[in-house]
């Protein structure tokens, strides 16, 4: 028997509707397939994520491993190409997975400490911005197919019709300029292996210490510039008056150009206010707040 949490339920409900109902309800089955097929036991209660359910599990030979069962989608399909093209440099270990269903099994981490509860947020968001600066250095694998340059056309073809329905003026002008920044930059996307979504909550300490003091979990891969990688930094743990310090202090660790870093960043305001807007909801003041700050930076 394993629990399933209900927040994942409401999660996957809320995103997938019936296919997400189809996996939380194919998980008890699945679980006991991968424990059975890669020779695991379990080893403490379940965690969960918006879109996976994280067990604690021993191998055969007692090694302590997490396996973490996912819905499958355009993002978390690339997660086992990621992981296995970084071999555990600054990010958790992939041990085995499965093509078909995604179910990933990986090293155990500690999951009670997490960037999130780092108490300095600049120590915390160089953190960020070290681990960033290793993950980049490598190039996206070919069979990742996921890039920025089709990204970025995609939002660039959507904008005209999202703009109308954002009522403020000064929202409408913003999303404007995030939109005309992008266009700047989307001929020349880049080629790194991109994390997408490293925040502070995406980085655990590992169990042991040659493994080094953090870890990268959770990647949604896709290749492009480095200077995609920073919004979540800012977003997650927010802090107005931190925007520009944060921002200069990892453009400088990871090494990119500035002025594309914030092109891109303000790409990233534009991706998360389509999203929003598509879904009938008004853009997040956070992300609107970065765009400003970011703007008034030029």
């Amino acid at each position: 028997m394993i629990d399933i949490p209900a927040g994942l339920a409401a999660s996957q409900e809320r995103f997938n509707g019936e296919a997400g109902r189809a996996f939380v309800a194919a998980l008890p089955h699945r679980v006991a397939d991968f424990l059975s097929r890669w020779s695991l036991r379990l080893d403490g209660p379940s965690r969960y994520g918006m879109c996976a359910l994280v067990l604690p599990v021993l191998r055969a030979d007692g090694t302590r491993a997490a396996l973490k069962l996912q819905y499958l989608d355009d993002e978390t399909t690339g997660e086992p190409i990621a992981l296995r093209t970084w071999a555990g440099e600054g990010a958790v270990r992939l041990l085995d997975y499965d093509t078909e269903t995604g179910t990933l099994l990986l090293e155990r981490l500690n999951p009670t400490r997490t960037l999130t509860h780092a108490p300095d947020t600049r120590a915390a968001t160089l953190v960020i911005a070290r681990l960033l600066a290793r993950l980049t250095t490598v190039s996206a694998p070919p069979e990742l197919h996921r890039r920025l340059g089709e990204v970025a056309a995609a939002m660039l073809e959507r904008t005209p019709a999202a703009l109308p329905r954002l009522p403020d003026p000064s929202d409408r002008h913003l999303i404007e300029d995030c939109a005309s920044a992008v266009r700047e930059v989307a001929t020349e996307p880049g080629d790194r292996l991109l994390h997408w979504d490293l925040h502070y909550d995406n980085v655990l300490a590992p169990e042991s210490e040659a493994r080094g003091p953090w870890l990268a979990i959770d990647p949604k891969p896709l290749a492009g510039d480095p200077g995609f990688e920073l919004f979540p930094a800012l977003d997650n743990r927010f802090d107005p008056d931190e925007i520009r310090w944060r921002f200069d202090a990892m453009t400088d660790v990871i090494g990119v150009d500035r002025a594309r870093a914030r092109a891109w960043t303000l790409g990233r305001v534009l991706q998360n206010t389509l999203w929003s807007v598509e879904a009938g909801r008004p853009p997040a003041p956070d992300h609107l707040e970065i765009a400003r700050r970011l703007r008034a930076s030029r």
